[in-house]
């Protein structure tokens, strides 16, 4: 069957990449998400058992139909179905009669005798199927050799969106039905699936899912609808010249540009697969950057596989000539728990290294509060429980509960299309000046000021949140900007913060006194005493750290202490030769209690300090 995006082209290359991972093993299951024409599952059916899914029901009835043919003997029936359809002319003047051929609707997808043998086929196996004539199996083979024989004198350039105006020699043949073209002649197991993808990747069991989604904007719905009409034979009120159906339920998010990003995203976050494999094209939507970040996220990075296939090359009259590639990825995911969730927010002294050590002691504790929460790249990675996140910068929450609170699709379009017409670039200098000028005096006014000031944010020297003392933004350029890796940090943040469910809070760490009790665990991470981060100067619209901070702090860590709950402080007790006697002294007050971790942290050795009542040293 003629179809966008077939991969006969690259079974051999998936077949051996599978092998190369040594997963060609027939104990294992096969998911092939987007199905389409099944080429993929038919070349790989001695191997697995297969589950198959495509949310246009034509595509997985031609699949499921092109995997059965082993088990379709038509004994019931008592005749070979293809040789009684091709040994008649019988015709039936029905729905494609009707509103597909010229005689009536005037539309030319089929000749008149054509679209009338098509409704006597259709017509036909419904008869037998519901007469108990033909099996399940034996339907959707039949089904699927109809929607092969139609393809043969469809009247069109090659996808069903329009019909031509004047006859295609071969539409004008008289329809033959022909048996699937490559239908698996060896007995697999399959369990077939007509959904869109994010209901059921949640539940789908499976050892190895394997990615094709459409690469481009066009709409496989929209591009085959006549298809879907012909195997859903519902009779469909039509619109347009073209016929098309009504398919607002079948979802085209994978064929729309920023609703992919997070499709996938979410696809390979939730999928049970331990194993993913996904093909893709240089010429897609996604670029091959975004799809190497999104797997990395959730996989091991050690098993990260990229092969470059050429494919072939385009030109029209108004370009040259392109060479196009098909990428293959492959990973093996993690567990879900060991995965680590970066803030999209460059903040200083980002902890996400801290989050093996502390998740073991939230056992038993309900409530986490990270109360000087930064990027929130502890809090963010906390898997349950209540999670509360307090900073005393307020515009450091604000860019947070952004991320939260904003629709992902809308704000990755926001962040193009600010960037597009204030023309930014990495270390554009005249242009960033332009763009922050007019963020100080105009747009820091508006209600959606908070998603201007991240986009300023992004091209700023260190992607640094740095205000003066009128909260003025006073970053200076810097030579990075948007790209792929950030925008997948948005993507996988957002969601998880979303899903999580974390209570944003702004202000000073002591007003959470009333939230704190012995099923609670609070974590500080405070600026570090004796070393020069950016945040200790107070030349960022915020107070310093100071000696006399570093004692306020010690001295409310003593007054939670008799509520019973954990605390956990990530700090630094020696610098260059310098020592916080503070921090050393309230540890040898609380020894008894105290647990240090070493957590070694960009050339130096940070530490956890681990304070639990349960504890005795």
């Amino acid at each position: 069957m003629r179809y966008i995006g077939n991969k006969t082209a690259l079974v051999s290359a998936i077949e051996s990449l599978l092998k190369q991972t040594n997963l060609l093993q027939k104990r294992l299951t096969f998911f092939d998400a987007f199905c389409g024409t099944g080429s993929v599952s038919a070349h790989l059916a001695p191997f697995y058992n297969l589950v198959i899914n495509d949310n246009c029901q034509y595509a997985s009835q031609y699949s499921f139909g092109r995997l059965s043919r082993y088990f379709c003997t038509f004994d019931t029936l008592g005749f070979d179905p293809i040789t009684f359809f091709n040994s008649n002319r019988n015709t039936f003047t029905g729905f494609f009669y009707q509103h597909y051929a010229p005689a009536i609707s005037g539309r030319m997808y089929f000749t008149d005798y054509n679209a009338a043998r098509i409704d006597y086929f259709r017509l036909t196996i419904d008869q037998w199927y519901e007469e108990r004539r033909i099996l399940g199996v034996e339907y959707s083979y039949l089904l699927g050799c109809l929607l092969e024989s139609v393809s043969k004198v469809a009247n069109i350039a090659g996808v069903y969106g329009a019909y031509l105006k004047k006859w295609d020699p071969r539409a004008q043949k008289e329809i033959v039905f022909i048996p699937i073209e490559n239908a698996v002649e060896v007995p697999c197991h399959v369990q077939v699936y007509t959904q869109n993808l994010s209901e059921i990747i949640a539940n789908v069991e499976c050892d190895i899912i394997y990615l094709d989604p459409p690469y481009t904007k066009n709409k496989y719905p929209v591009q085959y609808h006549l298809l879907e009409t012909l195997v859903r034979n519902d009779e469909p009120k039509l619109k347009g010249v073209t016929g098309t159906r009504d398919l607002h339920e079948i979802s085209t998010e994978w064929s729309t540009p920023y609703q992919v990003e997070v499709a996938l995203e979410r696809t390979i976050a939730t999928t049970r697969a331990k194993h993913i494999v996904m093909s893709y094209s240089s010429d897609g939507i996604m670029s091959a950057d975004y799809i190497a970040n999104v797997l990395k996220r959730h996989g091991i990075e050690s098993t990260f596989r990229q092969i470059l296939i050429p494919y072939k090359k385009y030109s029209n009259h108004r370009s040259e000539a392109k060479e196009i590639y098909e990428y293959l990825f492959y990973i093996q995911k993690k567990d879900p728990d060991q995965v680590v969730y970066y803030s999209p927010l460059n903040y200083m002294g980002g902890k996400s290294n801290v989050i093996p050590q502390i998740r073991p002691y939230l056992l038993g504790k309900e409530h986490f509060i990270d109360a000087m929460g930064g990027g929130a790249n502890v809090c963010a990675n906390i898997p349950n429980g209540q999670l509360i996140y307090n900073d005393c910068n307020f515009i450091v929450k604000r860019l947070l509960e952004m991320f939260q609170r904003e629709n992902t699709v809308s704000l990755l379009r926001f962040i193009d299309k600010t960037i597009k017409k204030y023309q930014l670039q990495k270390a554009n200098r005249e242009a960033y000046l332009a763009y922050r000028t007019e963020y100080n005096s105009v747009l820091s006014l508006r209600p959606d000021a908070i998603k201007y000031l991240y986009v300023l944010i992004l091209y700023g020297f260190q992607q640094q949140i740095r205000m003066n003392g009128n909260y003025q933004f006073n970053n200076p350029v810097g030579e990075s900007g948007y790209n792929d890796s950030i925008k997948e940090k948005i993507v996988s943040f957002a969601r998880v913060i979303r899903e999580r469910k974390i209570l944003f809070l702004d202000g000073d760490y002591e007003n959470l006194l009333p939230r704190i009790n012995n099923n609670t665990l609070v974590y500080f991470d405070p600026p570090y005493l004796i070393t020069l981060g950016s945040y200790n100067d107070g030349k960022r619209g915020f107070n310093g750290w100071n000696k006399q901070e570093e004692q306020r702090l010690l001295r409310f860590i003593n007054r939670i202490k008799p509520l019973g709950c954990k605390i956990v402080i990530s700090n630094i007790l020696e610098y260059k030769g310098k020592h916080n006697t503070l921090l050393l002294q309230w540890i040898e007050q609380n020894n008894e209690h105290i647990n240090i971790i070493p957590v070694p942290f960009r050339g130096r050795e940070e530490i956890l300090i681990i304070y639990d009542p349960d504890i005795q040293n």
